[in-house]
Order: C-alpha cells, then structure tokens, then sequence
C-alpha cells in the first residue's frame, strides 16, 4: 500500500467518525492507562479466525447500547487483512470493514478495543506461527508495521471511542522479551499516533499481572476463566476437559475451595497491587463454556461481577453469540427466551447488566 493510498484511507476512516459526531452524541472523559473506565460489554468475533473472516454486525453494537452497556473487544487474526503471499501487504478491502466497526462504536456509543488475537509473529491459538515474536527480528518488524497502519489510519479518534490490545494472553514468555517487545510496538504505534490508548495482557495467558511494562504508558488487561473447571467443562480445546467431574461452586479442587474469597486473593488482589503503582486495570475476557450447569456458571459469574464492581475494573464477556455468550449459545439446560429470533439468556444477561 502506497502512503497515498494510506493517508486516503485515513481520512476515509476519519469521515466515518466525524459524521456520527455531528449527529451529537457526547464524548465521555477520556481513559488514561493510569485509570481505565469501568467498561462493560463483549468480544465480538466475527475476525477471530482467518477462516471465518466476515463483516461485523451493527446490530451486536445496537444491542450492547440496548442493554446499557458500552464496550466492544474485537479479536482479530492478521492473516485475514494481510495477503498471503506477503505479509506486509495489508488488504485495504478487509481493513474497511474494521473501519466500519469502529464507526458503528461511534454510531452507538460504543468503545472499541481493536486486539491482535494472533498477531505477527505469536497466538495462543493453533496452528502455532512460523517466527516467534518474542525472538524474531522479522517478526517484530512485520508486528510493528501492522499496527503502525492502524495508528496512523485511526489518528484522531478519540480515546474515549478507541483504543488497541496488543497481543491476546502472552503465554510462555519471560518478563524480559515481553517488555522488550511491547515497547518495540509502543515505540511503532507512537510515532504514528503518540497518545493512542494501549492496554496489554498479563503473561501466563492473562494470569500474571504485566509489572515489567511499568513505565511504558500502557494500561493492563486480566482473565475470568478460574477455576477451569468451572469455565472450561468439556470445552474441545482443552484437553482431558471431557473427563472431569461435573463442576459445582464453590469447587474443591485438591487443597483449595474455590470460592469469593479464594477468586478474590487470587484474581483480584495481585492486579489491585499494579493498579496501585499507576496501571489502570481492566478484563477483556471471562466466561464460561456451555457445557457446565447454567446455575453454576451464574453463582461463579455473579461473584466474579460483584469482585470487579468493588474493583472498579471493566469487563468484556467471551462471547456475545456462541458458546459463552447471551445469545444462541446452545446451552441444554436454560429457558431461552425468544429474542428477534434469537434465543436469549435472560437470565444471564439481566446479570451482567446489574454488574
């Protein structure tokens, strides 16, 4: 892509942000990576995968407003805006649509966190990339390049409507090469866009508070997926899931019983100890798999809720529609409600609201 073709796009993108702000919606506060707003909303998949790469939904952004909520985390895999024979050659046909959503953010009052679920370079998913980003050259350079477009695609849009999850749930890598890495991207984003929000994951999937990137400026994102077998029953990509025990909660698991009070020393109170050296903290996933008992995943969820409220942190639900989610989840064991022709878990959905 040409820098003229680049700067186009830009102002496209801007074009989209200016007209729904002239339709007078206020702007909020903006966040700070010091203090993070108490978000509440989903991560909307429709990137998540290269091989399910379609457009997002307006009416996923409607029905977060709907329901008195405002926050949006969009997963994406870079292999679906990149061309496959080059991956620094970014499709300006599928960067469009990101623009779109981003502008239905706008539309409904809606914050968009745009995250790299695999980026450049790294994934938690399968199949692995080919380069490590946390050692590969290569690979940091192309990660920069991405996000440097975005930086400068999104200049000017306000924090309070965007910002950017470098990396979904740093998992084997040490403190070191993580630091070293983000405040290579940090430095890529900045030059482009020097005030853009960034917040990072924790190491160790989300569970280790991210202390090394102290100084950088960026503000830190959790997980609510303990305990696993609680989150995680017969989920498919967990391997021997299918072999627990049905879950309960509170759950004895060995010496511990997971309950309000183990969640909140172990969840809670390590990210409140980084909260209060200057990083605002936040959770950009949690939920739980269809497969364990609806009461259970509601007693665990509304703990997990009345945590984070004392916590003052945000939150995005994995998913909105789909196994975890509110909508069409294909749970055996609940009275949906038919919803717009979709089956909706009231019941679970009503929670998420009061919390």
């Amino acid at each position: 892509m040409t820098r003229r073709e680049m700067l186009a796009a830009s102002a496209s993108a801007l074009a989209v942000f200016g007209a729904a702000a002239e339709g007078g919606m206020a702007e909020p506060p903006p966040p700070t990576p010091e203090r993070l707003p108490r978000w509440r909303g989903f991560n909307l998949l429709a990137k998540f995968m290269r091989d399910s790469n379609r457009r997002f939904d307006e009416l996923d952004f409607a029905w977060i407003h709907e329901w008195g909520m405002d926050f949006a985390r969009l997963p994406m895999d870079y292999r679906a805006w990149t061309d496959p024979a080059d991956w620094t050659v970014l499709r300006e046909d599928v960067l469009k649509e990101i623009d779109e959503a981003v502008g239905f953010g706008e539309k409904h009052g809606v914050h968009v966190n745009l995250s790299f679920h695999r980026a450049p370079g790294y994934t938690v998913a399968s199949p692995p990339e080919a380069r490590s980003l946390w050692t590969d050259e290569e690979a940091q350079r192309v990660c920069g390049l991405h996000w440097a477009h975005f930086a400068r695609r999104y200049r000017g849009i306000s924090n309070a409507r965007l910002s950017f999850n470098l990396f979904n749930e740093p998992s084997v890598v040490g403190a070191e090469p993580h630091r070293k890495v983000v405040e290579r991207v940090c430095e890529a984003i900045r030059e482009e866009d020097p005030d853009r929000l960034i917040i990072c994951d924790g190491r160790a999937w989300g569970n280790t508070p991210p202390a090394e990137l102290m100084g950088l400026g960026v503000a830190a994102a959790t997980r609510g997926y303990q305990p696993m077998r609680v989150t995680h029953y017969r989920a498919s990509w967990v391997q021997g899931s299918d072999r627990w025990e049905t879950p309960t909660y509170p759950l004895r698991e060995g010496d511990e019983r997971w309950d309000r009070d183990l969640l909140r020393r172990k969840q809670i109170e390590p990210w409140e100890r980084l909260q209060a050296r200057g990083m605002g903290v936040m959770v950009g996933e949690f939920g739980a798999h269809n497969r364990t008992p609806h009461a259970v995943v509601l007693a665990w969820m509304r703990d997990m809720l009345e945590l984070w409220r004392e916590a003052g942190w945000g939150w995005a639900l994995w998913n909105l529609r789909g196994s975890f989610g509110v909508i069409d989840s294909g749970r055996d064991d609940v009275a949906y409600e038919d919803w717009r022709g979709h089956k909706l878990d009231r019941a679970m959905l009503e929670l998420l609201r009061a919390g």
